[in-house]
Formats: C-alpha cells, structure tokens, sequence
C-alpha cells in the first residue's frame, strides 16, 4: 500500500520558543526517489508550502519565515522525511502535513503531489 504515515509533534501543544519534530514515513514507494514536501494549513488561511527535500535539488525553503528556524531531511534507511522545528512562533500553529511528488523536482503547487500525509496539528501558545 502506497501511503505516508506522520508522526511526531508530542500532542501538538508547545510554547513559543519551543521545539517539534515531525516524522514522515513512506511505505509502497522509496521517498528518496521524490520530491518531498512539508506543507501547512494554518486557520482561515490557504495551504503553503513549507520546506521541500529532493536528490536532484536538494532542501528548497518556501517560506522566508521558517528560514533559520525549520529544517528538513530525510534518512534513506529509515524510508522517512522529517520536519525540525524550532523557536517556534505562535504563527507556526497549523496542520502540517507532508506530500510526496513523483516528479522528483520540488513544488510548492500541492496539486501535483502523489501522496499526503494525514496531517498533523501544530499549535504554538503559552
């Protein structure tokens, strides 16, 4: 079964200046072979690419604002994407959610993703 399953983000609730990481592991496909994306959905606002991590371009930020804060990898071994995220902002509360792309070359444009993950909600408060 071709799926991604998420993972990670200890309930979901941590306070500004916080850390998370997410875990994103594919069965059915190697996401070494993709294009893999984080993306997020925070409320009353529109899906936004975040971070993407490819072989052929290596991790590409969508957001200025994750810049210095969120890293992406990915350990081949393990057939898994993460998400490192750090001195989190009350602005980073969202469902993140990861997504895989055939193509292999990284997009922020979520409609030509294969695969997502399940989602996993973000929120960042005191």
């Amino acid at each position: 079964q071709l799926q991604l399953v998420q993972s990670g983000g200890g309930g979901g609730l941590v306070q500004p200046g916080g850390s998370l990481r997410l875990s994103c592991a594919a069965s059915g496909f190697t996401v070494e072979n993709y294009a893999m994306t984080w993306f997020r959905k925070a409320p009353g606002k529109e899906r936004e690419g975040v971070l993407c991590i490819s072989s052929r371009e290596g991790s590409i930020y969508y957001l200025d604002a994750v810049k210095g804060r969120f890293t992406i990898s990915r350990d081949n071994a393990k057939n898994t994407v993460y998400l490192q995220m750090n001195s989190l902002k009350p602005e980073d509360t969202a469902v993140y959610y990861c997504a895989a792309d055939s193509v292999a070359y990284c997009s922020s444009y979520a409609g030509g993703y294969d695969y997502w993950g399940q989602g996993t909600p973000v929120t960042v408060s005191s």
